[in-house]
């Protein structure tokens, strides 16, 4: 029984480690890419930014595919493939002198998470029991948010090097490959007889609120960081200096949110899924009435706490009803609507901002209200878990 025990708590160490890498995809390096843009000084702005965009685009394709890879190939030889092309496909965009030969590197970083990325909640649905699963969801966002609070300043101190330096943060892709070798199986995900081969069409009926509700959380969540740091520039209340500082402390919030969130829903049960709405409403309107640091504090806490219980809440409620397929139905559709909101999260912002401009500097936090009252209604049609 302690050796039983003890295997279950490296298996699970393993695949929460997965939880660690995916949020680093894109964002890893963005710190650097002031100093990216100065030694392809030459090359147009539309490239550099797209050393961010790449990696979720091809996120988005892999997920769409990943049904199919489950059915060839066994999980611990997906996973390792996944995580090879995101360490060496990460690291070696250091290597080039061509902005097209680094992006190249950038897609392949997108194919590995693509795959790690359905694998890193998926797992924790196939090898352990719904009572175990909303505690270890938990754990799963907490790990991704620490993921980016730790990439976010590694790869700024890297960058403080060389630009090529940055992306070694990749580098940390090396600790769950040895963890996959030592203590993940090499299963294979397999469909039921009654659910073979479920068709897109079908998943998106049992699914399609959910995906929704993921799509709102990751839309409203990514009006902040994209617009944070220039509104409060534009303010001129708090100095530039503690920008990085609140963000950071942000991250951290969203850290404890996922954390805690399992304490959470023991109290709150069928309710918690207005909490991570409701404080993204809380948070957008006190930053859009109140540009003191009172309310640039509390309304960044909130906005990180929501997105850091939000997402076990709405993964751990759609793994529950699809049980140990998870991995190869629910999820790969979760994961390529949280990518795809990043994409049209600042392409929404930027319509919104040439058809409503004159409302003012806080126009940004005002779309972030919009999309906050959609996720709770959203959420209202969320079915009772289980």
């Amino acid at each position: 029984m302690p050796q039983t025990v003890n295997r279950k708590k490296s298996l699970s160490i393993t695949i929460l480690s997965l939880s660690l890498l995916t949020v680093m995809a894109g964002a890893a390096v963005a710190p650097a890419l002031g100093t990216i843009q100065s030694y392809f000084s030459t090359t147009n702005r539309f490239f550099i930014q797209m050393i961010i965009s790449v990696p979720p685009l091809f996120i988005i394709i892999v997920n769409l595919m990943f049904p199919w890879l489950c059915r060839h190939f066994k999980n611990r030889s997906l996973v390792l493939a996944g995580l090879l092309l995101y360490t060496l496909g990460g690291c070696a965009a250091g290597l080039f002198n061509n902005i097209y030969l680094v992006l190249l590197t950038r897609a392949l970083v997108g194919v590995g998470v693509g795959i790690i990325m359905p694998f890193s909640t998926g797992l924790l649905a196939y090898y352990f029991p719904a009572g175990q699963q909303v505690k270890l969801m938990s754990y799963s966002s907490a790990m991704n948010q620490m993921g980016g609070v730790i990439a976010t300043l590694l790869s700024g101190l890297l960058a403080n090097i060389s630009w090529r330096a940055s992306f070694l943060v990749y580098l940390l892709g090396l600790l769950s490959i040895i963890l996959c070798l030592l203590f993940l199986p090499n299963d294979q995900i397999r469909q039921t007889q009654s659910s073979k081969k479920p068709t897109l069409g079908k998943l998106w009926q049992s699914y399609h609120i959910h995906i929704i509700a993921i799509f709102l959380l990751m839309s409203a969540f990514f009006v902040y960081p994209a617009n944070f740091s220039f509104i409060t520039l534009a303010d001129a209340v708090i100095p530039a200096k503690y920008i990085v500082v609140i963000m950071a402390l942000m991250d951290f919030i969203a850290f404890l949110g996922g954390l805690l969130f399992a304490r959470m829903y023991g109290l709150l049960r069928q309710n918690t899924k207005y909490l991570a709405p409701l404080c993204f409403l809380f948070g957008y309107l006190i930053l859009t009435v109140n540009t003191g640091w009172l309310g640039v504090l509390s309304g960044s806490l909130l906005i990180g706490f929501a997105n850091g219980a939000g997402i076990p809440c709405l993964i751990s409620a759609a793994s529950i009803k699809a049980g140990k397929t998870a991995a190869t139905t629910v999820m790969p559709l979760l994961s390529a609507a949280m990518y795809l909101a990043q994409f049209v999260s600042p392409l929404l912002m930027s319509a919104v901002q040439s058809l409503f401009g004159s409302l003012g500097n806080h126009l940004p936090y005002l779309l972030g209200v919009v999309l906050a009252l959609l996720f709770i209604l959203c959420s209202k049609l969320l079915p009772k878990q289980e």
